[in-house]
């Protein structure tokens, strides 16, 4: 079943934000966690999901990524603290542990 969302990722010190988009939100970060790609996500430790939004198309998520990526920091950083003021790993319980 395919869900579309866009998802903020960020390292252990809140220092880097990873902007990514998917059909499958569980998948995707069960491979960053397990760091089974090479990318800017592994070289900068990004592995923590701090925000995602889902979309009934993956053409809305992936307009609604570009936008995102185009903004500036403070706002990505406004979006987050809005949601998930403590910055904490949305992922943690779900099906697998890390």
């Amino acid at each position: 079943m395919k869900n579309p969302c866009i998802y903020f990722l960020t390292n252990k010190n809140n220092t880097v934000i990873y902007i990514g988009v998917t059909s499958n939100l569980i998948k995707r970060i069960y491979e960053h966690k397990t760091d089974k790609h090479k990318g800017f996500t592994y070289k900068y430790n990004c592995n923590k999901l701090v925000y995602y939004e889902a979309f009934t198309s993956i053409t809305d998520a992936i307009t609604r990524e570009k936008k995102l990526k185009s903004g500036n920091r403070k706002k990505k950083e406004n979006l987050i603290n809005k949601e998930n003021s403590d910055w904490l790993d949305l992922s943690k319980d779900w099906l697998f542990n890390f």
